[in-house]
């Protein structure tokens, strides 16, 4: 069996600057780490247990298959705060049939970006013996 130390997703975006722009100034990520120099360097961004790394560049948009959930304390307040930042809300929060709580937008390529809340009464938040 493989026992993974660690993750993280490589995105290669047509345009490196709008989406690092994205990622940081927009969403509001936390940088891990930087390599690389020029207009292709590397930027991976902490995205709790695992992590975003924007790097290189493509000449077409990733996979429409390709999505991120972000997971977050309040989904309300995520919605609230990109929408004063002008990122296009594709579907603003709502709880959904099976009780989490999620707001759609994408990042510049149409990645799509998926933020959830986990209410405290979901099931996700029981864990046996803890």
């Amino acid at each position: 069996m493989m026992h993974v130390l660690s993750s993280r997703i490589l995105l290669r975006p047509t345009d490196p600057e709008r989406s690092r722009s994205f990622y940081r100034e927009k969403l509001g990520l936390e940088v891990f780490r930087e390599f690389g120099t020029g207009p292709e360097r590397g930027t991976v961004y902490f995205l709790g247990g695992g992590f975003l790394e924007v790097s290189g560049r493509s000449d077409s948009p990733p996979s429409a298959g390709l999505e991120l959930w972000l997971q977050v304390g309040d989904a309300q307040a995520a919605y609230e705060q990109l929408a004063r930042l002008g990122v296009p809300i594709q579907r603003p929060p709502a709880k959904e049939p099976w009780g989490l709580i999620e707001m759609w937008t994408a990042d510049p390529d149409g990645v799509n970006i998926c933020v959830v809340e986990v209410p405290e009464d979901h099931p996700m938040r029981y864990r046996p013996g803890i």
